[in-house]
């Protein structure tokens, strides 16, 4: 699972990717979805999140304004992460 999220990391931001920003350094967010409190899901359910993207005040931890920019969701982003790792 290592490897992966090695491999997630290296993709640059995914959401500053589809904003036209190009490739920023990323951190490897776990999705929320379907998890409880305390629970941090499956090491293969990550997306690659730039600080403001992950951690930041309109971040994923944050209000998410970015998924109301980009009109997408935290399932959206992973489908759209593993296809440019393992294709479409």
């Amino acid at each position: 699972m290592k490897a992966h999220m090695s491999r997630v990391a290296e993709l640059g931001c995914i959401a500053c990717r589809l904003l036209g920003y190009g490739a920023t350094p990323a951190q490897v967010h776990h999705l929320t979805l379907g998890r409880g409190k305390g629970q941090k899901n499956s090491d293969m359910l990550t997306i690659p999140l730039c600080e403001p993207h992950h951690t930041g005040t309109h971040g994923i931890h944050g209000d998410r304004a970015f998924l109301r920019q980009l009109n997408t969701t935290e399932l959206d982003l992973l489908a759209e992460t593993l296809a440019r790792l393992y294709g479409r």
